[in-house]
C-alpha cells in the first residue's frame, strides 16, 4: 500500500484503535491530494488496480465531487479519459477491471453515479452515443446487465424523478435528456429489458427483477406503446400468472403492469388500456397467495388499476363509457375488499381514499343497483374487520397500562378515516348500513363471551360513529332500524361488559341515542338500569364507574322532567355511591383521586331541584345529602391544625372532594326556587356556606381549597342572589386573609360577578374591601408596563400580566355599573391617584389593544360621571387631568405613533372610543377642552391651521362619523410630516 491508501483506511476505520489526530492528518492529506490536477488519473488508476473496498469507494466518491464540481474547466483531452476510463470500467471492456463490478452493491451504486454525473454535462451534445454504446456489451452477462439496471436507476434517482426537489437547471437538464433518449434510444432500451428477462426468467430471477423495476421508472414518461403491445404484457402476465418464479420477480411485474395503469393519458385512452389488460386474470391471486409482500403488490395494482377506472367515469360524458367504468370497478372491488380485511397492506390509505371517491359517487346513482348494494355491504364489513383491537393488547387496553394506552392512541387516530367512511356510507344507502349494524350487533351478542371482546367492542363503535351522521330528529323517532338498534342496545348485557373499551363504548353509544327515550318514555327503566346497574355506575373499573356518572349527569339534563317519578328509585341505586363521599376513612385513593365521581351529585341535583318534586320531599332529599356532607366537614376540620402533614393532607383532599360535591348538587336548583318558592331550600344552602367558609379559617393558606370555597360562593351568588348577602362581608374577609398576589385574580373575578349581578347594591361592601384590594394588587404591580419578549416572560410575569388584565377588567367593571362613587369614598380617595396614573399609562401603552379600549371606555365614564354639569368639579384636578394628560397623551400622541395600525380591526374599535371620548370631553369641558387640545396637542404635533380649524369644526358639527372619519384622515396627514413619532409625555 501507498501513503493514499494507507491515508484512506484510516479515514474509514471504524475499531476504534485510530486516534483523532491521526484521523485528522489523514483526512487532511487526502483532502490535499484531491487538489492536485492529476486527481482524477489518480482515482482511476487505484480503481483498476486497487483491490480494497475503501479505496475504491474513496476513488468513486472523489471522481464524483470533482466532476461535479470542476468538469466545465477541464481540458478537452482530461475529459476524454475520464469518460473512457469510467465507460470502460462500467461494460467491462478490460477483463482486468472486474474488481470493481464485482464488488459491493454500494460500489457499483457509486460508480452508476459518476457515469449519471457525465451524462448530465455530457449527454447527448458531447456523448451522444453512451446508450447505444452500452447495448453491445449487455451480452457479457448479468455483470453488465445489473450494472445497466443501476445506471437508469441512478439517471432516475440524480436527475430525472420528480420525487425529489430539482432546481430549474435541473429540470432543464432532465428534459433535454428524456427528449434525447426518446429520439434515439428508448426503444431499444425496451427491447433490452424484453430480451434480456425473456432469456433469464429462469436461470436469474433476481437480476430479471432488477430489470423490472427498472422499467417500472421509465413507464411514466416513455411511449405506452412500447410497453403496451402484444409482446410485453404478455410476458407480465406470464411472469405473474404462471410458473414457479420468485415472489420478489413476480412482485416487480406487478408493479410494472401498476405503472402502466396510472401513466397519465385522456381517460377514453385510459379506458380502452384498461380494458385491454382483462385484469380478472390476476384476481384469483389475491386468495391463492398468502405472501404478505406479494399480496401488497396485488392489492396495490388492483387499487390503482380501481383508482383509473373510477377517474374515467368521473371524466368521461358518454354513458356508455360510464357503464363500462363502472364494469370494471365492479370486476376488481371484491378482490379489494378481500385484501384489505384479511391483510395488513402499505396502501391501505390509499384504499381509504378510494372508497371514500367510490361510495361519493354512488350518490348520483338513483336508486343504488344491486350490485352497488353489495359493494356497499362488502365495504361495510371491511370497516368492521379494520376497527376491531388486536386481542394479544386486551389486557393492556383494559388496565390501560403505557402499551394499553399507546395502543388506544394509536387505533383513535386510525379508526378517523374509517369513520368517516362509514358516514359516508351511511348518508349514500341508510338502510343498508343499519342493518349491517343490527346483525353485526346481533352476531355479537348471540356469541357473546369473554373471547370476543373486539367483537362486540367493534359493533358498537359502528353504531355509536354513525350517530354523528344522523340527525337529532332521525334518532328521536327512530327512523329506520334505529329504534330496533336502540332498544337491542339498551336490553343486551354482553358478558364481557366487565371489559373496560366494551363498558365505555356501550355507555357512550346509549347516551348519544338517549334523545328516542324522550318520545318512547315507556324505556326509561332500561336506559337507568344501564346507567345504574354494574354496566355503568357499578361497574368494577374505578374509570368506568366516574365516566358513567359523567354520562348519567347528560341523560338527565335532557329527560329531566321525565325522571321525575323515578327519583326514588335513582336515589337508592346511588345510595353506595354517594357514601364514599360521606365515609370518615379518608385516606382511600377513590376519595384523594380524580373529581369526576362528583358529577354524580350534579345529576341528582339537577333531579331534586325541580318544581315539579313535592317541596316536603324536596326538602327531605336536599337534606339526606347535604347534612352528612356538611357533617364530614366539620368532623374534618377539629383539630385539624394539630395533625401531621401526611394527615393534614388527607382531610384537605377529601374536603376537596365534598365541596366539589355539594357545589355540583347545588347546580339543579334555580334562584328563584330557593329564595321565591321555597325559601327552606334557601336556607339550607346558606347554612352549608356557613359550614364551609371555615374551611378558610382553618386552612387560609391551602390555594386548592380556596379556589373550591370560591367556586362555591360563586354558585351560591346565582343560586341564592341577593339573600346571599348577609354572608358576603364574612365570606370575602376570610378570602382576603393571608391572600397571596396571584390569587387575587380569582378573588377579583368573584367581586366581578357580584357588581354585574347586584350592580349599586354591593357599594358598601366594595368601599369596604377595595382598599385592601388596591393595596395588594399595588404591591406587586408595576405603574407602568411589564416586562416583555419571549425571554423576559417568566411564570411570574405570566402571572401578574394576567392579574393586570383582571385589575383592568374590575375597574372597567365598577365604572361601567355606576359604581364610580367608590373611588372617592373616604376610605378609598388615597387610592384615586394610581389608579387614574395606571389608567392613563395603559390607554396609552399597552401592547394589549383590548385593555387600551377598557381603559379609554373608563375614562369616558368617569368624565360623565364627575363631570355631568358643563364646568362642574365634583372631583377636584380630574377636569385639568383629562384635559392635559388624557386628551393629548391618549386622544392624540397614541394614535400619531405609527405602531397604532388602523387596518387592524381591534386597533380600529379603539380609535372610535378615542374619537368618542373626544366629542364626551366637548360636551362637558366645552372650549376648556378644545383650546387646550388644538393649542398645545396640535401644535406640538405640527398640525397646519387649516386642518385645526376643520377639526374645530367638525367636533362642533356634531356628526360622530364625519369626525371619525376626519381624524383619521388627520393623524395619517400628520403622520406623513414627521419622521418618527411622538412619546409620552
Amino acid at each position: 500500500m501507498d501513503d493514499l491508501e494507507k491515508a484512506i483506511l484510516i479515514i474509514f476505520d471504524e475499531s476504534g484503535a485510530i486516534g483523532d489526530d491521526l484521523k485528522k492528518q489523514a483526512k487532511v492529506y487526502c483532502n490535499d491530494i484531491k487538489e492536485k490536477p492529476s486527481i482524477c488519473r489518480l482515482c482511476i488508476e487505484k480503481l483498476c488496480f486497487s483491490n480494497l473496498v475503501q479505496v475504491q469507494f474513496w476513488c468513486l466518491q472523489t471522481l464524483h465531487e470533482v466532476i461535479r464540481t470542476r468538469y466545465l474547466t477541464m481540458a478537452p483531452d482530461e475529459r476524454h479519459m475520464i469518460r473512457g476510463s469510467v465507460f470502460s470500467i462500467v461494460c467491462l471492456e478490460d477483463k482486468n477491471l472486474t474488481r470493481v463490478l464485482e464488488g459491493p452493491a454500494f460500489i457499483k451504486n457509486k460508480l452508476a453515479q459518476v457515469l449519471i454525473t457525465l451524462i448530465y454535462f455530457e449527454y447527448p451534445l458531447v456523448w451522444s452515443s453512451v446508450f447505444v454504446d452500452f447495448f453491445p456489451h449487455l451480452s457479457k452477462g448479468n455483470v453488465v446487465i445489473d450494472m445497466f439496471c443501476r445506471v437508469l436507476n441512478a439517471l432516475d434517482d440524480e436527475l430525472i424523478s420528480l420525487d425529489y426537489p430539482r432546481t430549474s437547471e435541473e429540470l432543464t437538464v432532465a428534459s433535454r435528456v428524456k427528449d434525447a433518449m426518446r429520439q434515439q434510444c428508448v426503444t431499444q432500451i425496451v427491447r433490452a429489458w424484453y430480451d434480456i428477462v425473456s432469456m433469464y426468467r429462469n436461470s436469474d430471477q433476481e437480476l430479471c427483477t432488477s430489470v423490472l423495476d427498472s422499467m417500472r421508472r421509465y413507464i411514466s414518461w416513455i411511449d405506452i406503446t412500447l410497453i403496451v403491445n402484444d409482446a410485453f404484457i404478455p410476458l407480465l402476465f406470464d411472469l405473474i400468472l404462471v410458473g414457479p418464479l420468485s415472489d420478489q420477480l413476480r412482485g416487480a411485474a406487478l408493479r410494472c403492469l401498476l405503472a402502466v395503469v396510472s401513466k397519465r393519458m385522456d381517460p377514453q385512452s385510459k379506458l380502452s388500456l384498461l380494458q385491454s389488460l382483462q385484469i380478472s386474470r390476476v384476481l384469483r391471486l389475491v386468495t391463492e397467495d398468502g405472501d404478505a409482500e406479494l399480496v401488497s403488490d396485488i392489492a396495490a395494482l388492483l387499487t390503482g388499476y380501481a383508482v383509473e377506472a373510477l377517474d374515467c367515469f368521473k371524466r368521461i360524458n358518454s354513458e356508455d363509457a360510464k357503464g363500462i367504468s363502472m364494469e370494471l370497478l365492479s370486476e376488481v372491488l371484491p378482490s379489494i375488499f378481500y385484501v384489505m380485511k384479511n391483510f395488513e397492506v402499505d396502501a391501505t390509505f390509499n384504499i381509504f381514499q378510494f372508497l371514500s371517491g367510490y361510495v361519493a359517487i354512488l350518490k348520483s346513482f338513483a336508486p343504488l343497483r344491486e350490485k352497488q348494494l353489495l359493494h356497499l355491504g362488502q365495504i361495510l364489513e371491511v370497516i368492521l374487520v379494520l376497527i376491531r383491537y388486536d386481542p394479544a393488547y386486551r389486557t393492556n387496553l383494559d388496565v390501560m397500562d403505557k402499551i394499553g394506552k399507546e395502543e388506544e392512541d394509536r387505533m383513535v387516530e386510525f379508526r378517523k378515516d374509517l369513520f368517516v367512511l362509514l358516514r359516508t356510507v351511511g348518508r349514500v344507502a341508510p338502510d343498508v348500513t343499519q342493518l349491517f349494524i343490527r346483525n353485526s350487533l346481533a352476531s355479537a351478542v348471540s356469541r357473546s363471551s369473554d373471547s370476543n371482546v373486539e367483537e362486540v367492542e367493534g359493533a358498537l363503535s359502528l353504531l355509536y360513529a354513525l350517530g354523528e351522521s344522523i340527525s337529532e330528529e332521525a334518532i328521536r323517532t327512530g327512523s329506520g332500524l334505529l329504534s330496533e338498534l336502540v332498544l337491542m342496545l339498551l336490553s343486551t348485557k354482553f358478558t364481557c361488559h366487565s371489559n373496560r373499551l366494551v363498558a365505555l363504548i356501550y355507555l357512550e353509544t346509549v347516551t348519544r341515542y338517549v334523545k328516542f327515550i324522550q318520545d318512547n318514555s315507556q324505556y326509561i327503566p332500561m336506559v337507568l338500569a344501564a346507567f345504574l346497574d354494574e354496566r355503568g355506575i357499578h361497574h368494577p373499573n374505578i374509570n368506568v364507574s366516574r365516566r358513567a356518572s359523567y354520562l348519567f349527569m347528560r341523560v338527565v339534563k335532557l329527560l329531566k322532567m321525565k325522571l321525575v317519578p323515578f327519583i326514588e328509585t335513582i336515589l337508592q341505586s346511588l345510595q353506595d355511591t354517594v357514601g364514599q363521599f360521606t365515609i370518615m376513612s379518608y385516606t382511600t385513593e377513590e376519595l384523594s383521586g380524580s373529581e369526576d365521581g362528583s358529577h354524580i351529585f350534579e345529576a341528582i341535583g339537577l333531579l331534586i331541584g325541580t318544581e315539579d318534586v313535592l317541596p316536603e320531599k324536596q326538602s327531605d332529599y336536599l337534606s339526606s345529602l347535604l347534612s352528612p356532607l356538611c357533617q364530614q366537614v366539620e368532623a374534618l376540620l377539629i383539630n385539624a391544625k394539630l395533625l401531621n402533614c401526611e394527615e393534614t393532607n388527607a382531610k384537605i383532599a377529601v374536603i376537596q372532594q365534598i365541596i366539589m360535591a355539594i357545589n355540583s348538587l347545588s347546580k339543579g336548583f334555580s334562584e328563584r326556587l330557593v329564595t321565591a318558592s321555597r325559601p327552606a331550600i334557601g336556607l339550607m344552602f346558606k347554612q352549608t356556606l356557613d359550614v364551609l367558609l371555615q374551611v378558610l379559617v382553618i386552612f387560609p393558606k391551602v390555594e386548592p381549597l380556596r379556589n373550591k370555597v370560591t367556586s362555591f360562593i360563586h354558585r351560591m351568588v346565582d343560586t341564592l342572589g341577593a339573600s346571599v348577602f348577609p354572608y358576603l362581608p364574612k365570606a370575602l374577609e376570610q378570602l382576603l386573609e393571608e391572600i397571596e398576589p396571584k390569587q387575587m385574580v380569582s378573588f377579583l373575578l368573584l367581586l366581578n360577578q357580584l357588581i354585574c349581578k347586584f350592580n349599586t347594591s354591593v357599594r358598601d361592601i366594595l368601599e369596604e374591601i377595595f382598599p385592601a384590594v388596591a393595596e395588594r394588587i399595588f404591591s406587586v404591580i408595576p405603574r407602568n408596563e411589564l416586562p416583555s419578549g419571549p425571554d423576559a416572560i417568566t411564570e411570574e410575569i405570566r402571572e401578574l400580566q394576567e392579574l393586570q388584565r383582571t385589575l383592568y377588567t374590575f375597574l372597567h367593571v365598577i365604572t361601567t355599573h355606576d359604581l364610580s362613587p367608590v373611588f372617592l369614598s373616604p376610605k378609598c380617595k388615597a387610592y384615586m391617584d394610581p389608579v387614574m396614573q395606571l389608567i392613563l399609562y395603559s390607554s396609552c401603552n399597552h401592547k394589549d389593544i383590548l385593555v387600551r379600549k377598557a381603559c379609554v371606555q373608563i375614562f369616558i365614564r368617569l368624565i360623565k360621571d364627575w363631570c355631568a354639569l358643563p364646568y362642574e368639579e365634583k372631583v377636584p384636578g380630574f377636569r385639568s387631568f383629562v384635559i392635559e394628560a388624557f386628551a393629548t397623551n391618549c386622544c392624540l400622541y397614541s394614535v400619531l405613533d405609527r405602531s397604532f395600525e388602523f387596518h387592524d380591526a381591534n386597533t380600529y374599535v379603539l380609535f372610535g372610543e378615542i374619537v368618542l371620548a373626544q366629542k364626551v370631553m366637548y360636551e362637558k369641558f366645552g372650549d376648556d377642552f378644545l383650546v387646550h387640545f388644538v393649542s398645545k396637542g396640535f401644535s406640538s404635533a405640527h398640525c397646519p391651521p387649516d386642518l385645526a380649524e376643520q377639526y374645530r369644526q367638525k367636533l362642533q358639527g356634531g356628526d360622530f362619523k364625519t369626525l371619525k372619519s376626519f381624524y383619521k384622515s388627520l393623524v395619517e396627514n400628520l403622520r406623513l410630516q414627521q419622521n418618527g413619532s411622538l412619546v409620552f409625555r
